[in-house]
């Protein structure tokens, strides 16, 4: 195969919810710990967010700070580190994230180095930044990311062998409907959300083209801490 294997790993609550009020209850921190748990049976070489999540768990909506006379720098791919261990991969269509260093260190994992995802739409001063804090990228699309292209250049140039998608919702229903999810992972948290403004396992966007459903074969389903639940899903 030339991309990676994906698994969608992700933790929600009963209703399907992934962030919200109830990721600050006793159940969600129970599934968390499970969701770490399985993270490492899994043992991905990298995993990929979407801007919004990365922003609000590493990045905290820091802006990049961009030189006014940045040199114009031609659009093409660059690995800063090939070797890592682990990496965290960033879908960011125009350059918005404003990183401190060019790797991560979260939950235990091994430090994961950062890759940029992004389109033509960036600007030179954003491919400089990222340039000056060593941060790896590559280009997948004009003003929205072919994901299909840039799962093949993450397996090419940086060796990912498996690749864990962890959202948000947007992220994983474009993998979905690109029929990039090879495996479909759910740590299902004891509590429900209620709320009809938090973001759920899968969400469409206005910018993806006209969608059908997507469906799964379920491969098993077990019992898990406190209550929780591992559901585990093949594609069709």
């Amino acid at each position: 195969m030339d991309r990676p294997y994906i698994i969608c790993h992700m933790s929600t609550s009963l209703d399907g919810k992934t962030t919200g009020s109830y990721t600050e209850t006793q159940e969600a921190e129970n599934a968390f710990e499970e969701y770490e748990r399985i993270n490492q049976f899994y043992h991905p070489q990298a995993w990929i967010n979407g801007r919004i999540t990365i922003d609000e768990n590493f990045t905290f909506y820091e802006k990049p700070k961009l030189r006014e006379n940045a040199p114009v720098i031609l659009h093409d791919d660059y690995v800063a580190v090939s070797n890592g261990e682990n990496y965290i991969v960033a879908a960011d269509p125009s350059g918005r994230l404003g990183w401190k260093q060019n790797y991560v260190e979260y939950a235990g994992r091994p430090k994961a180095y950062v890759i940029e995802i992004l389109t033509e739409q960036v600007s030179d001063a954003y491919l400089a930044f990222l340039r000056e804090k060593e941060i790896s990228y590559i280009f997948a699309g004009t003003d929205v990311i072919d994901f299909t292209v840039a799962v093949k250049q993450l397996k090419s140039l940086f060796g990912i062998e498996k690749l864990k998608l962890s959202g948000g919702g947007v992220l994983n229903w474009s993998f979905a409907q690109a029929g990039l999810i090879d495996e479909l992972s759910l740590i299902i948290a004891p509590v429900a959300d209620g709320a009809t403004d938090t973001p759920t396992l899968f969400e469409c966007s206005e910018k993806l083209p006209p969608h059908a459903p997507v469906g799964f074969h379920l491969k098993s389903v077990e019992a898990a801490k406190d209550g929780c639940v591992w559901l585990r899903y093949t594609a069709k």
